[in-house]
């Protein structure tokens, strides 16, 4: 049976009518697609407090308030009408866009599926004036200097759409999640959301951290530190969460470009590269970061509902947020001793001050390379170094201890007269935690996490931190490994020939759509050369080469600092511990081991007077 093709349909244009409710597809998906693009409208107004009130989840009704400049009155029927906005007037307006809107078919597009109408005065006149959009009628109404859009019955013109929308409780999460999102990038604009006559949400005009602090909450304050830098033409500000909260789901990542919340992939990739060799497994990283760019070096109108971006040099970009991130997140809690009552590391993060990312970096410890890098590392020459550092009263354990060995005192006149926070070593315990003393309580350090942390950081400064500076070395393959190709990854091998030199692969076209691989990093030479190489392929198709290359480095020299370091059921003595704990609190990001995992914790008195019912 033959399928006829359908009769021709001639070319006719579409009523506008139906237009905007194409266009009402693109940007209006729920309720709270409606108050994200009035939320925009007042915020570009210059309101300075808004007030959303919600009818079964903005199903029924939306009314946004705010007292911002008001529409003159010659101009409130042109707001109903498609692609008129007051904020582009030119070309050259489109490609430095300062304002939340400017493509002015939101209030039209919500006008075909939704009764609208708009109230506004400007301080010039003497009342305000009402506007339907379904009549075009206006009205003289009473109001102050502002605008009220009132948005009730949403969807009711094409009610398979309003098939899709959820229960009442579930569209009033995302409607409040759409003000919380605008609330953390303007602080000092006070937002308040009625849902049937209750307060909902009420946030006051407050500065940025208050503000953070009022909408993630004061946990998040917590375990998560500050970040403002300048990286040339960006200014990166907000707040990065640290290692050990870090989420299952990725639902506290806030970008923000300009004031603008987005989804961009290339800022999310550039935070999670910052997070490589301290996140622990699949958990996502928590983050309020906003990118304030000149506005004619970033694309705004690459999407309707202006959730995406397109910057004009996304590699600049990927890479500043990727340092700043990395400088927020450097510094170790070992350098300042948890000043709290709950014994909670998270509880008190070293705050970090406003600096530059060009800033020459803070110097390191003097690399000592290890005696055996595939065998078990020996500390004496660490013991040696730090042994004037002892002080006279160190305690010292019986020598019937299986686990402890304890270690002459060393002359007063060398004691330090500072405090250390990670306390002096007690004693090792079961071969795997070194047991210390500060000035809160008990500390217990992995000893092969904490020194794994410590030797990648030395080898990372040893080897040059940019790692794209020295190639891997490659191991070459007796027979070379062929697979066919796709354009895409032929055209990668064709055009990142010296990229791919850099990490050790040597992969060239061997006939059109077949690739050969004839050496592979030395140090993977029993990998899968094909999978590896397809994988690499990709990268480098999706990524920046030299974020591709900098992770190549630090994986190869994880491994060698996995084997380096010091190894389960290793007798350490006193010296050799209190040298771990010395060199922990002179390396950056020494809180966890390069696969995520925590190196110390600290439990206070108060906690162990609990344990033992002390007090009671």
């Amino acid at each position: 049976m033959s399928i006829l093709p359908p009769p021709r349909r001639p070319i006719r244009e579409l009523p506008d009518e139906l237009i905007s409710q194409i266009a009402a597809g693109e940007v209006v998906e729920r309720p709270a697609s409606v108050v994200r693009e009035l939320l925009d409208n007042a915020l570009d107004a210059g309101a300075a407090q808004i007030t959303v009130r919600l009818s079964a989840g903005g199903v029924r009704a939306i009314v946004v308030e705010d007292d911002g400049a008001g529409i003159p009155e010659d101009e409130l029927p042109l707001t109903l009408r498609r692609h008129a906005t007051s904020k582009i007037g030119s070309l050259g307006d489109l490609e430095q866009v300062a304002t939340m809107g400017f493509r002015g078919e939101a209030l039209a597009a919500i006008g075909s599926v939704a009764e609208l109408s708009i109230t506004s005065r400007t301080a010039e006149c003497a009342h305000a004036r009402r506007i339907d959009a379904r009549t075009g009628e206006m009205a003289p109404a009473a109001r102050a200097t502002g605008t009220t859009v009132e948005v009730r019955e949403l969807f009711f013109s094409t009610p398979a759409r309003r098939k899709f929308l959820k229960t009442d409780a579930t569209e009033l999460g995302h409607c409040l999640e759409a003000v919380r999102r605008h609330a953390l990038v303007h602080p000092d604009v006070g937002l308040a959301v009625w849902h049937e006559g209750k307060l909902v949400e009420q946030l006051r005009a407050a500065t940025a951290e208050q503000r953070v602090r009022d909408v993630r909450g004061a946990d998040f304050i917590a375990a998560s530190r500050p970040v403002e830098v300048q990286v040339g033409p960006l200014l990166i500000s907000g707040r990065v969460g640290l290692p050990e909260a870090a989420r299952a789901r990725a639902d506290l990542q806030y970008a923000y470009v300009n004031g603008r919340h987005v989804r961009d992939r290339l800022i999310g990739h550039g935070v999670r590269a910052a997070y490589e060799d301290v996140l622990h497994g699949s958990r996502q990283p928590s983050y309020v970061l906003r990118i304030d760019i000149a506005p004619d070096r970033v694309d705004v109108n690459v999407h309707p509902t202006k959730i995406e971006v397109r910057f004009r040099d996304s590699r600049e970009v990927h890479q500043a947020v990727r340092r700043a991130v990395e400088q927020a997140l450097a510094p170790s809690r070992t350098a300042d001793a948890p000043g709290d009552e709950t014994g909670d590391p998270l509880a008190d993060p070293m705050r970090s001050s406003p600096q530059t990312v060009d800033a020459p970096p803070s110097p390191m410890p003097a690399w000592r390379p290890p005696p055996q890098i595939q065998g078990t590392l020996v500390l004496q020459h660490a013991a040696a170094l730090h042994a004037r550092e002892m002080p006279p009263d160190w305690p010292r354990s019986p020598s019937a201890a299986p686990v402890v060995h304890a270690a002459p005192a060393p002359s007063p006149a060398s004691a330090p007269t500072e405090e250390w926070p990670l306390g002096r070593a007690l004693a090792q315990l079961g071969g795997l935690y070194v047991l210390a003393e500060n000035r809160h309580g008990l500390v217990i350090v992995d000893m092969h996490a904490a020194h794994e942390r410590i030797v990648y950081e030395q080898l990372k400064a040893r080897l040059g931190d940019g790692a794209g500076e020295r190639p891997i070395a490659s191991q070459p393959l007796l027979i070379p490994a062929t697979f066919p190709a796709t354009p895409n990854e032929v055209a990668a091998a064709e055009s990142h020939t010296a990229t791919l030199a850099r990490l050790g692969l040597d992969v060239a076209p061997l006939s059109p759509g077949v690739l050969a691989v004839r050496a592979v990093p030395a140090a993977l030479r029993d990998a899968d050369a094909v999978a590896l190489a397809r994988s690499v392929l990709a990268e480098l198709s999706e990524h920046e080469a030299s974020a591709l290359v900098q992770r190549a480095h630090d994986e190869i020299l994880s491994t060698m600092a996995c084997h380096g370091a010091v190894r389960a059921n290793r007798r350490l003595t006193l010296e050799e511990m209190n040298a771990l704990l010395r060199d922990m609190e002179r390396t950056e990001r020494a809180d966890l081991c390069n696969h995520g995992r925590p190196t110390w914790r600290q439990v206070t008195i108060r906690e162990l007077d609990t344990l033992f019912l002390r007090g009671r």
